[in-house]
C-alpha cells in the first residue's frame, strides 16, 4: 500500500494508525476481561498485541518513511488511555499504554524534523460493539467523526510539532481547537483519565 502511495502521489502528509482487533474473536469478552491476570490466556495476549499494537507498529514501520522523506507531516496513533490509570485488564492495559510509549519513541526519533507524532485517545465511541455501558457513559459517547475532526485539527495546525510526543484526549483537543462532534457537543475526555 505504501509503495503505491509513493508511486501515485510521491509523498504522504498524514499517517493515522487506528486499528484494534484485540477483542476478536472472543464472544465472552466481558467475562474474560474481568478475570485476574493469573487466569488470563497467552492467546489473549497474542490477540491484543497482534491485532492491536502490532498493527500500529506495522503502519508506522512502513508509512513513516514516506513522512521522513518529505521531512514534515503528522503521524497519529490512536489508543484508549493517556497512561495515567490502570485499564482493568493487564493485557489490554499494556497494549494500549504501549501505543503511548510508541508515540514517545517515534517522536524522539523525529525530533530533528518537522514531523510530529501524536497519540489521540477517544472516549466511548458510538459503534456497534459498545454495549453494556452505564447511562453516564452512553450520554458521553462520541461519534466516529469526533476523532476524525481531532485528526483534521492537528493536521491543519502549522505548529503541530509542539504536540509531538504527547498523547491527548479527543475532548481536550476539541476545546483547544474549537471543534465539536456532529451533534454540536464537546463530549468530555474519557473519565478514567480524570
Amino acid at each position: 500500500m505504501f509503495s503505491r502511495i509513493r508511486a501515485d502521489h510521491g509523498r504522504l502528509d498524514v499517517l493515522v494508525a487506528n486499528a484494534w482487533g484485540g477483542y476478536l474473536p472472543y464472544a465472552e469478552h466481558n467475562e474474560w476481561f474481568a478475570r485476574p491476570f493469573a487466569e488470563q490466556s497467552m492467546e489473549r495476549w497474542d490477540g491484543m498485541f497482534t491485532a492491536g499494537l502490532r498493527s500500529h507498529l506495522a503502519t508506522c514501520l512502513f508509512g513513516m518513511p514516506l513522512l521522513h522523506e518529505a521531512g514534515y507531516g503528522l503521524a497519529v496513533l490512536t489508543t484508549f488511555t493517556m497512561g495515567r490509570r490502570y485499564l482493568g485488564n493487564v493485557f489490554y492495559d499494556v497494549a494500549k499504554n504501549a501505543v503511548c510509549r510508541l508515540v514517545t519513541a517515534l517522536a524522539e526519533e523525529a525530533k530533528d524534523t518537522d514531523l510530529a507524532v501524536v497519540g489521540v485517545s477517544p472516549g466511548w465511541m458510538a459503534v456497534e460493539r459498545m454495549t453494556g455501558l452505564t447511562e453516564r457513559q452512553q450520554a458521553e459517547m462520541e461519534s466516529v467523526h469526533y476523532i476524525g475532526r481531532a485528526v483534521a485539527a492537528l493536521a491543519s495546525d502549522p505548529a503541530v510539532s509542539r504536540r509531538s510526543g504527547q498523547t491527548l484526549a479527543v475532548g481536550d483537543l476539541a476545546r483547544i481547537y474549537g471543534f465539536t462532534d456532529i451533534d454540536g457537543r464537546q463530549p468530555t475526555p474519557y473519565l478514567i483519565e480524570r
